[in-house]
């Protein structure tokens, strides 16, 4: 009888060790979920979420991220491009009297040279009314991230940025 006993108390531990396992690994996914959404990439964050399900179907939190990522797909990415471009620090940025689209294109190209290409953001402006043809950009910088000097652009020409999955967006205010 006590070896029936200790058998079955093995046999329940080694179930819950299981279980354990199976949270942890669950929990694991999860935030292999968490770190692709943060960098911008909601495939692999939706297929972590949904292995975590799997696992451990009642984890709340993987279940609530997973049905974000399928309403917040494109705004996940946009932030990617955000992110990226922003990481990208310009070694020297000068212009002078640079229209609207000559200093957005000078920074497409200074991202491109400072990232080794591996950064190459798309710009597309919109200005209908013609409100930039007249704006005039200067400036002389060192050592600045690209995104600092998009702020400095939107400054100057009275624009800002929303960031899409495919491009950046110049507004004319």
């Amino acid at each position: 009888m006590k070896r029936f006993i200790v058998i079955a108390a093995l046999t329940v531990s080694s179930q819950i060790a299981i279980a354990q396992t199976a949270a942890e690994k669950a929990e694991e996914y999860y935030r292999k979920g968490l770190a692709a959404e943060k960098a911008g990439d909601p495939t692999t964050a939706s297929a972590a979420y949904r292995a975590a399900i799997q696992l451990q179907p009642s984890h709340v939190n993987a279940r609530y991220r997973s049905g974000q990522v399928k309403i917040e797909a494109g705004a996940i990415r946009a932030s990617a491009v955000e992110t990226k471009i922003g990481s990208v620090k310009i070694p020297v940025y000068r212009i002078e009297e640079a229209s609207v689209n000559e200093a957005i294109a000078a920074l497409g190209i200074a991202i491109e040279k400072a990232s080794n290409e591996e950064v190459t953001p798309n710009f597309v402006i919109q200005d209908p009314k013609g409100k930039l043809a007249d704006k005039r950009i200067t400036m002389q910088l060192k050592n600045v991230p690209a995104k600092a000097i998009l702020e400095y652009i939107h400054s100057q020409a009275n624009t800002q940025a929303r960031f899409d999955e495919h491009a950046v967006v110049i507004i004319a205010r």
